[in-house]
């Protein structure tokens, strides 16, 4: 383990001892490395290009706003359409909820014109048969 720390020891302090060197990039030339020259024709159709780049990164942006806004729109009508079905649904509900109330009350109106009928059939029989107790009733008085 000593050993192990010796030699660690030893890399660190050769490394740090050795002399270091780098390229010298500022040569005294008469040309510069990085500057790049072009012809009167070439510089004109670079110009052009990114020109032509730049309106095509603007229209880019224009039509994928104008796709986010056209998608808005398809959601929105989407769920007009949404709400208007639901509503015709439910229109259709209460429609056939009215249609059976009337059946239903068509129904109930017969059953009652009937009873009606047969009360007052009830209430003659009844009348009829006190007139004639009373005429019995006044014979037998005589």
């Amino acid at each position: 383990m000593k050993s192990v720390l010796k030699l660690m020891l030893l890399i660190t302090l050769m490394t740090m001892s050795l002399k270091g060197f780098s390229q010298n990039a500022t040569k005294k030339s008469s040309q510069d490395s990085t500057r790049i020259q072009l012809t009167k024709p070439i510089a004109k159709l670079v110009i052009k290009d990114l020109i032509t780049g730049d309106g095509a990164k603007q229209e880019l942006v224009l039509f994928s706003d104008k796709i986010k806004l056209l998608e808005q729109k398809i959601v929105l009508k989407d769920s007009i359409i949404f709400n208007l079905d639901s509503q015709i649904h439910n229109f259709n509900s209460i429609i056939s909820t009215k249609s059976n109330q009337l059946l239903i009350s068509q129904e109930l109106s017969k059953k009652l014109q009937v009873d009606l009928k047969k009360q007052k059939f009830k209430n003659k029989l009844t009348l009829g048969g006190g007139i004639v107790a009373v005429i019995i009733t006044a014979l037998i008085v005589k």
